[in-house]
């Protein structure tokens, strides 16, 4: 069976998925932002001496980590507005949904960020009668943060791809698009290929470079980089200790 390929179609799908392209895109960064903050609380309280702060968080990260993303969707979408009374639009319920998901799985790469500090560093906080939220701030989460950039950056490409899904709830995303279009002109092979192209084309050059990014921090392990003295110090704006090179 012969298939005669229309590129016609494909340049009169190109400028209105762009337009989705453009949704898709905010939907990603903005669920990006907020859950790389998010993350940050409940990553501290699953690492809490605290019982009940320690198991809440940790029934939090469980429930979004072992559902499915498009049941979240759903539930939000369909179900929320008959507890709450209030509807939510889809775009608003998109976020959320999305927010809710990528933060459980950011929480657990930041813990393990956070436990792979060196214990001798926060004892050097303590020292320095840092706060918990100083030690947080200066010397905990950035070094999980560079210890952990490979696999945040993993997470986002698969937030970005996992975008698609929020169509089903009549987000107009590229997905969306590429389905209206497809409708309409009987094209499934033309439109979807070129989504699929769109996908690619930002999600490889990401994943290209957070493997590069990962072999080069395996490199620098290999070779046995050790923290120069006096790190914490340094990593206190408009700290005058001195430090031995």
């Amino acid at each position: 069976m012969n298939y005669n390929f229309d590129w016609d179609v494909v340049a009169r799908a190109l400028p209105a998925m762009m337009q989705g392209l453009g949704i898709t895109l905010q939907i990603t960064v903005i669920t990006i932002v907020i859950s790389m903050i998010l993350a940050v609380p409940v990553a501290v309280g699953r690492m809490s001496k605290i019982e009940v702060v320690r198991w809440a968080a940790q029934a939090y990260i469980e429930v979004f980590r072992c559902t499915p993303l498009l049941v979240q969707l759903f539930w939000i979408f369909y179900a929320m507005p008959a507890l709450t009374g209030v509807t939510l639009p889809g775009y608003v319920s998109a976020i959320i949904a999305l927010t809710c998901n990528l933060t459980a799985f950011m929480a657990e790469a930041y813990r393990s960020g956070f436990q792979a500090v060196p214990v001798e560093q926060v004892e050097a906080g303590r020292m320095l009668q840092l706060s918990r939220f100083q030690q947080l701030r200066y010397i905990i989460v950035p070094q999980a943060l560079r210890q952990q950039l490979p696999v945040i950056l993993s997470l986002n490409i698969s937030l970005f791809k996992d975008t698609a899904l929020v169509s089903t709830i009549a987000v107009a995303d590229l997905m969306f698009v590429a389905n209206t279009i497809s409708s309409q002109t009987y094209r499934s092979l033309e439109v979807f290929t070129l989504a699929a192209i769109v996908y690619f084309a930002i999600a490889f050059p990401v994943s290209l470079a957070t493997s590069a990014l990962e072999r080069r921090m395996q490199n620098n392990a290999g070779m046995g980089a050790k923290p120069k003295a006096g790190i914490v110090a340094r990593m206190m704006p408009g700290s005058r200790v001195a430090v031995s090179r």
